[in-house]
């Protein structure tokens, strides 16, 4: 009985479905974070009896055919790229974008990674670095005799110094954007980078035509909806149980035929 297999296949994609929305619910205050969503496909179809024959030597067609489905797979798990709410943290090196675009940070083998995370600190040197001690790209250093920073919208970091009425400019950050923001590849640590799907990064100042602005002492909050990924739980769950009913009904028929005497 294929119903058994189908049901299976059911039953496996909601099994994943829960698991994309437990990972939405787990990571509801992670900064940054952006929500998944999970895209199912059917599978492969059995002609019984194909589209488009002919039925009779007068050439007449076959409107509809038989077709049986063999169930549903996981197509994808798309990442919805919503700007998420900012939240008021006051502290001097936590950063939100408005808008577009991602900051940029050196990993320790060189390569650039890509996060919406922007609770920044400063390391032992000065650098702006993230919660893992890697520095912006490109980098930015603090003088440690500064006695205000300031970050406006465009990115531009301006240092007062004591002694002097001018601030000093101590550097540029700089954003990046993505022909495809969901082809990111996702590593962990709210860390993203970039992929052939996701095209080739295009950096830009913030601020400037296509790239977001910033807002100093405010963070991105995760763009998680508690209700509906609630609704969205209870939905997979039902799914579930339906399918799992599906396998026990086909079990009771096969049950019914070795009965048969």
């Amino acid at each position: 009985m294929r119903s058994l297999n189908i049901a299976a296949t059911g039953m496996l994609a909601q099994q994943q479905n829960v698991e994309v929305i437990s990972n939405n619910i787990a990571n509801m205050n992670t900064t940054g974070f952006m929500r998944r969503r999970t895209e199912f496909q059917d599978l492969i179809y059995q002609n019984l009896r194909r589209v488009g024959s002919t039925s009779s030597d007068a050439g007449t067609i076959v409107p509809s055919g038989v077709q049986l489905g063999l169930g549903v797979k996981l197509a994808a798990v798309y990442r919805i790229h919503e700007q998420g709410n900012l939240t008021a943290t006051d502290n001097t090196f936590d950063l939100s974008i408005q808008g577009t675009g991602f900051f940029q940070i050196t990993l320790p083998d060189g390569s650039t990674g890509y996060t919406r995370d922007g609770s920044f600190q400063l390391s032992p040197e000065g650098n702006i670095v993230s919660h893992d001690g890697n520095p912006l790209d490109p980098a930015i250093t603090v003088d440690p005799a500064a006695l205000d920073v300031t970050i406006n919208s465009t990115g531009e970091v301006l240092v007062k110094i004591g002694g002097q009425i001018a601030p000093v400019n101590a550097g540029q950050i700089q954003l990046a954007t993505f022909p495809n923001d969901a082809g990111l590849e996702a590593i962990g640590d709210n860390l993203y980078l970039e992929s052939p799907a996701s095209g080739t990064a295009t950096v830009g100042n913030a601020g400037a035509v296509g790239f977001g602005t910033l807002l100093q002492g405010f963070l991105e909050t995760s763009n998680v909806n508690a209700v509906s990924e609630v609704s969205e739980l209870i939905s997979a769950q039902r799914a579930y149980e339906m399918n799992s009913k599906v396998i026990k009904t086909s079990d009771e028929m096969m049950g019914t035929l070795n009965q048969i005497k």
